[in-house]
Formats: C-alpha cells, sequence, structure tokens
C-alpha cells in the first residue's frame, strides 16, 4: 500500500506576487490525512477567510493563471506550488497567505519542492488513492485542444505554438526524478510587448527579469535566467501538471495538449468528471 503525504513541520517564506505585486507571507503546515490540499487567506474577515480545498470545482478564472475561489476568498497562480506539491506526492496540505497569491518565487516548481523539502515530506496512516481514466476525454476552445487517455504511467504531450516562439514539443514520463531534472526548474513566461497593458489590468504586477522569462521581437532578454533552450514548452507541461492536481488525487492518464492553457485545463477536468463512467477510484 501507498500512503498518502504530508511535510513533517511548518515552514515559512516572504516574497512578491506575481501579478498583484503585493508582498505575501506564505506558510506550508501538515495536514490531516484526507484534507487535501486547502489553501487559507489569513488576511481576510473572518467568514471571509474560509478555506479553499485546492480542487477543479473551486477554479473560477483561468486568465494567466488558475484562480480557486469559496466563501468569497480567492488565491490565484496556484498551479506552480501544486506542480511541486505533485511531483512529491504531497496529497494533505494547509497553505496560509496574507495576500491574493502564493509568493511566485522563482518563477518555477523548483523554489517550490525545495521549502517542501526543507520541512520534510512524512507518510501519513492512510491509504493513497489515484483516478484512473478508462476512456479518453477531450475537449477544445478554439485552437486549443487537451485530451485525457487511459495509461497505468502518468505522461504528459505538448505542443507550444504561439507567435513570436519557434514551435516547441515534448514528451514526458512522469516520476518524481524526471519532474524535478526536466520540468520544475521551468520558468514562466511573457512578451515585453504585453506588459504595459497587463500593468493597465493589475496584472503581472510582480512579474521582473528574475522571476519571468522576457521575449520581445529579437527572442530572450534575459537569458542568462534561461534554463533549456525549450524552456516554454517544459513550463506548459509544468503548468499542466498543476492544474491536473486539482483533480484531488494522482491522475493515471495521458495528457495531450496542443495550445492549451489553463482554461482548457480546467476544461478537461470538469469534463472526466462529468461523466464516472470515464473514470475510476483505485488505491496505490
Amino acid at each position: 500500500m501507498t500512503r498518502r503525504k504530508t511535510i513533517k513541520a511548518p515552514v515559512s517564506v516572504t516574497g512578491t506576487a506575481l501579478h498583484s505585486g503585493a508582498t505575501v507571507a506564505m506558510t506550508l503546515s501538515p495536514a490531516a490525512p484526507g484534507r487535501g490540499i486547502v489553501f487559507r487567506r489569513t488576511d481576510l474577515e473572518v467568514g471571509l477567510g474560509a478555506d479553499i480545498p485546492a480542487r477543479f470545482d473551486r477554479v473560477c478564472e483561468t486568465r494567466l493563471g488558475t484562480v480557486i475561489e469559496q466563501g468569497g476568498a480567492r488565491v490565484g497562480v496556484i498551479e506552480h506550488l501544486m506542480a511541486a506539491c505533485a511531483g512529491l506526492g504531497i496529497d494533505d496540505l494547509l497553505v496560509e497567505l496574507d495576500g491574493p497569491e502564493p509568493p511566485i518565487l522563482n518563477g518555477d516548481a523548483l523554489s517550490y519542492m525545495a521549502l517542501l523539502e526543507s520541512a520534510g515530506v512524512a507518510e501519513q496512516d492512510a491509504p493513497r488513492t489515484a483516478i484512473r481514466v478508462v476512456k479518453p476525454v477531450t475537449v477544445a476552445q478554439g485552437e486549443a485542444r487537451a485530451s485525457l487517455l487511459p495509461a497505468e504511467t502518468p505522461s504528459y504531450f505538448y505542443a507550444l505554438d504561439y507567435p513570436g516562439i519557434a514551435r516547441q514539443e515534448m514528451d514526458f514520463v512522469f516520476t518524481r526524478a524526471n519532474f524535478r531534472r526536466e520540468i520544475a526548474p521551468a520558468r514562466t513566461f511573457g512578451f515585453l510587448s504585453e506588459l504595459e497593458a497587463l500593468r493597465k489590468m493589475n496584472l503581472a504586477r510582480g512579474a521582473s527579469l528574475e522571476n519571468t522569462l522576457a521575449l520581445d521581437e529579437s527572442g530572450v532578454v534575459n537569458r542568462d535566467r534561461q534554463r533549456f533552450p525549450d524552456e516554454f514548452v517544459r513550463h506548459k507541461i509544468l503548468d499542466a501538471i498543476g492544474d491536473m492536481a486539482l483533480a484531488g488525487a494522482l491522475l493515471l492518464a495521458r495528457f495531450e495538449g496542443h495550445k492549451s492553457g489553463h482554461a482548457t485545463n480546467n476544461a478537461l477536468l470538469r469534463a472526466l468528471f462529468a461523466d464516472p463512467g470515464q473514470f475510476e477510484v483505485a488505491e496505490l
């Protein structure tokens, strides 16, 4: 039997939120078996600071990040932390924030993994379950398409085709070692031409050349921060892993994405769980 995991002790970090630009303090704490990953806004009034389960059915917005909501409280850009939890197999965790997003740290999942590992990972006295996809599920939104296919081992394929970026593809078999080495270090990215408009919408106010790969018409501006030649497609897989972690358990499936993003990823999980005949819950 594979057991559920949490962390051994609380651990805290303070940093800048990607979109709001606010300084946010975050504390990660152990959680009881079966609790799942839960976000809590400590800066809100009692009644609004409700616990928000990290689940696909709590997603309320997918513009430039995955946002979850419950009881009037929102937390955005959770996908990097969720990907790190998936990479370490962490099932139960309390995430307390005094702001609207986790701090972006290095714009990757590796910095969150390091934080979690510094707290220590602990097995719990409860079995770990998985959601096994038994029938193919596909959603499409314009040119974006995403699928979940039956598979005994989690894997991800993504085809990136953005204007201004040469087409990139990657096929990735999900294991803890592979994730740490090939996906977790990949930073988020954005186009300098869009920055002014985003900031007028109160977005990307915390983006910097330290945490984001910036592109202009000549390519990557801060090449000294680039870790892989194909870092963009790797980060899209990182995002997909984080979004698929909102299933609430390990997904035994193959994910395939073509020009897809957070909106398509969430639609895919909603389509999966809309039909109980498409999946089964299995003890690992």
